[in-house]
């Protein structure tokens, strides 16, 4: 165990590296826990044509790479490697990686949330390819095509509703004969003629004419059982997110789906440590708004230790 870190950060998406440029600025010199993924969710993206200052877009990969070469310039030192635990119960806090135990005056959660997957064989293979769990992200480029939305959700019904600003065609593919949604969300898929609705369906596999991109699904009647090959331009598959909150061991305040409850942008119910992100975040979900909070953490954080009198 070695001398006690200002500040440590756990998570690299947009928020936790963005928390990493401006903590390392403030000469914090941030240790950041990269995890599992390094990079978040945009390291599964393919083309980011929605962050500013990239007039012509850039791949997801990439911008996560410049963005931690831009906090590694300012002093942020960086480990690929998972937090198992934290014990915020004592001062400094606790953070146990691999068997090693780091201590640190502040903490910036910044882990994200995984979008949830249907465990259809293909996915990882055409993540980005047709596949998408992003309408916002990715539904530029599938103006005029025609697209399936799986869920039955508030999230499957917005997805759907976006979607048709774009696509020729948008079908909502569904397992029950009835969605989960709230009624507004409901009557507002309803009342759209873009809009298709497959009851009773679930699908079985996706499709591909070149191994490369998808070009339909197979589905099957979840009554029947009966197969049909449909084919489509591309599939949105909403069925929710996790908040990857579970290394918290209930030590921070969560709300029922797991997400982590703030006062404000970014403090949570215990004092030094902070929140950023998709780990907080049920709303937007943007790798933008990620950034911005993560900018907002790491100024929160740095006030708190000034006024801790502890750090620099």
């Amino acid at each position: 165990m070695g001398d006690t870190e200002n500040v440590i950060i756990i998570g690299s998406g947009p928020a936790g590296l963005t928390a990493a440029i401006y903590t390392a600025r403030a000469n914090l010199r941030p240790l950041v826990f990269e995890g599992l993924q390094p990079g978040g969710q945009l390291t599964i993206t393919t083309e980011v044509e929605n962050f500013p200052g990239f007039v012509h877009g850039i791949q997801g990969p990439e911008l996560m790479d410049v963005m931690r070469q831009q906090a590694e310039r300012f002093g942020s030192r960086h480990q690929y490697e998972f937090v198992d635990k934290v014990d915020l119960s004592k001062r400094p806090f606790e953070v146990t990686v691999g068997g090693t135990t780091h201590k640190s005056h502040a903490l910036i959660i910044a882990t994200g949330a995984s979008a949830r997957w249907l465990g259809v064989p293909g996915e990882e293979q055409f993540m980005g390819r047709g596949l998408s769990t992003c309408a916002t992200c990715d539904g530029f480029f599938f103006r005029d095509k025609e697209i399936f939305v799986v869920g039955g959700g508030d999230s499957a019904m917005e997805e759907a509703h976006f979607l048709t600003r774009f696509a020729k065609k948008v079908t909502l593919v569904h397992r029950r004969d009835s969605f989960r949604a709230s009624k507004i969300m409901q009557d507002r898929v309803f009342e759209n003629p873009k809009i298709e609705i497959l009851w009773n369906k679930a699908i079985a596999a996706y499709l591909s004419k070149d191994g490369q991109t998808v070009s339909g699904a197979r589905l099957v009647d979840t009554v029947t059982h009966e197969e049909t090959e449909v084919p489509v331009d591309g599939i949105f598959i909403a069925v929710g997110h996790t908040p990857n909150t579970g290394f918290l061991e209930g030590q921070v305040a969560l709300d029922d789906h797991g997400y982590v409850l703030l006062n404000g942008p970014t403090k949570t119910n215990v004092d030094g440590v902070f929140a950023c992100g998709d780990v907080a975040d049920t709303r937007y979900r943007q790798a933008i708004t990620a950034a911005g909070n993560g900018c907002q953490a790491a100024m929160d954080v740095e006030k708190w230790l000034e006024e801790h009198h502890v750090g620099p």
